[in-house]
């Protein structure tokens, strides 16, 4: 499927290389160094495939050396600057929830298209899972304390100063921490079985040899 320059809606998946040792490191005592990486690597295929089945547009890979910027907050407000010029919408997601599925994404598109400037699903951790715009403004995300219980409400501050409408999606969590795997393995979410849109070829492009 091909898409058009000026397509309406792109998907962003923010993600780190699946190197041993640098990604995961919260799992690392669990699962090993080697063991974490093809977690994050399993995880970053699963979203890419979730991404793809939502079926809204060109789905954008953007590794740590493609993503600009001092922090997370410049980084992101980089990927929706380039990417609003090329799209009427944007959904950024990173890879670590794999509770997001194509329906949380498609809502998100359908709460912009109808007029929401914002969009959010928030984590448990304080933070938010996906974060979806019709417009960008470095006011949202300058200041923020990423990667602290407080990120969610502090955006909230700072879209209402913006005078901007958004909503959010239900509540998601995040694979972190040892729990969350264990958490993972009884929800059944990495299973190979019902995965759609060739898992395993875009799990080549991410380093792992089976999902």
């Amino acid at each position: 499927m091909s898409w058009r320059a000026d397509t309406r809606t792109r998907i962003i998946v923010f993600a780190r290389e699946p190197r041993a040792g640098r990604v995961k490191t919260r799992l690392i005592p669990l699962l090993g160094a080697e063991g974490a990486a093809r977690l994050h690597a399993r995880l970053v295929a699963r979203t890419l495939a979730t991404a793809r089945a939502a079926a809204l547009g060109p789905v954008e890979l953007w590794g740590t050396r493609r993503q600009r910027g001092a922090d997370l907050g410049a980084r992101m407000t980089h990927a929706f600057q380039r990417s609003l010029r090329r799209a009427r919408r944007v959904i950024l997601i990173g890879s670590d929830c794999p509770m997001l599925r194509a329906a949380h994404l498609r809502r998100a598109e359908r709460w912009l298209a109808g007029g929401a400037d914002a969009v959010f699903a928030p984590a448990e951790d304080g933070g938010y899972a996906l974060i979806a715009l019709r417009r960008v403004s470095p006011r949202l995300f300058a200041g923020i304390e990423w990667g602290g219980p407080r990120v969610m409400a502090q955006t909230r501050k700072r879209l209402a100063a913006l005078g901007w409408r958004w909503r959010e999606l239900p509540e998601v969590w995040d694979v972190d921490r040892p729990e969350d795997v264990r958490r993972l393995q009884r929800a059944g979410l990495l299973q190979q079985r019902g995965n759609a849109l060739g898992d395993q070829a875009v799990a080549a492009r991410v380093g792992v040899d089976r999902i």
